[in-house]
């Protein structure tokens, strides 16, 4: 079978992007799971391979339809262009750089020169332009890509799943934000992606809520009876294993996310500083929801470090692991569902004509 092209778009030079990456393929194992890409620029990764004293070599080709099995393949998105690489700075420059290769990958996802996405990190604020006024890349590749449909954040690792039903919002703007439809359709896509991207039957899913101690009927706030049992109510009506709302600090603290599939946040510190607390350096985030596979390390640009060879790659290789394993459940469960057996019998509330006349014409025919 032919491999699973791995698209990725090198992030802000100024950051880890090209650490990680290298330190990534450093191990050739990697190799046999996939065809990886790079959309970046040769003369930058040179200079990242250098001040790591990184042996990961690549090889550049025109595109990802020419990339080559059992290689690093690099897509050069700069031509002879030189780019100022400076360790731990924001920068326009590093901005523009990480924009240009995002869209060159956008492209060959979307023309399906490339199956899935593993994005480096960016800097959410030297990246903004006219072509670009999004909080993230999954409010980007949204509207991109998404064909209508809604993106959701998920933070995972191999303990937990954790979502988000608002993502890159002021605190100062989530409660208002929060509503019964939007929970609604936030565990509609989680169940969705939780059958069909991880295979999993049934899943059990944990709300949070949003006030401390949820919300202590009412004393610190009413959202919980308002809006989120509602909202839990109407998808366990649905046939969804959807329990809470739970206060955020007991349920981590004594471990009870240990039995559930996923947890729906509210919003993004709730779930992610409890998730990158116990997750360490494995934490993967995934875009669930869109037509695309999209995944990242659940880490920044990490300036701090950058250029020092301290940067751990894990999260990132974890991240390429995590997009292949999606693809392959959603191809395996597209496969199983695409052409459902006809009804071989009546059911007793079943009794119309059409059926009847359908059943007999088949029997004629054998």
């Amino acid at each position: 079978m032919q491999k699973i092209k791995v698209g990725i778009p090198h992030g802000d030079i100024n950051g880890v992007g090209y650490e990680v990456i290298l330190k990534a393929f450093s191990n050739e194992e990697i190799l046999s799971l996939c065809t990886p890409v790079i959309y970046g620029s040769p003369k930058a990764a040179t200079y990242h391979r250098k001040a790591i004293e990184s042996q990961t070599n690549f090889v550049l080709v025109p595109s990802a339809a020419e990339a080559r099995d059992g290689q690093l393949n690099m897509v050069n998105c700069f031509g002879e262009a030189e780019l100022k690489i400076e360790y731990g700075k924001a920068t326009e420059e590093a901005g523009r750089a990480a924009f240009t290769a995002l869209e060159a990958s956008m492209k060959a996802l979307a023309n399906g020169q490339i199956d899935v996405l593993v994005t480096a990190p960016i800097n959410k604020n030297t990246i903004q332009r006219d072509d670009f006024h999004f909080p993230g890349h999954t409010e980007y590749i949204e509207e991109r890509l998404g064909k209508g449909q809604k993106a959701l954040m998920i933070l995972m690792n191999e303990q937990m799943r954790v979502a988000l039903v608002t993502t890159h919002l002021p605190v100062s703007k989530i409660a208002a934000n929060i509503t019964q439809p939007l929970i609604e359709e936030k565990i509609q896509i989680l169940y969705e992606s939780l059958v069909r991207d991880f295979a999993i039957d049934k899943p059990r899913i944990a709300v949070l809520s949003l006030n401390p101690h949820c919300g202590d009927n009412g004393l610190l706030g009413s959202e919980e009876q308002q809006i989120i049992i509602p909202a839990i109510e109407s998808a366990t009506k649905k046939g969804i294993c959807c329990f809470g709302p739970y206060a955020a600090d007991g349920f981590f603290g004594s471990g009870n996310y240990k039995h559930y599939d996923a947890i729906l946040a509210m919003y993004h510190d709730q779930g992610l500083a409890p998730f990158k607390a116990l997750a360490g350096g494995d934490g993967v985030n995934y875009t669930a929801g869109l037509p695309v596979v999209r995944t990242s390390p659940a880490h920044g640009t990490a300036y701090d470090i950058a250029g020092k060879n301290e940067a751990d790659e894990n999260s990132f290789r974890q991240a390429i692991y995590t997009a292949i394993d999606v693809f392959r459940h959603r191809r395996e469960f597209d496969k199983s569902h695409a052409h459902p057996l006809r009804k071989q019998y009546y059911e007793k509330r079943d009794d119309s004509d059409k059926l009847k006349l359908d059943q007999v014409t088949e029997e004629e025919t054998l």
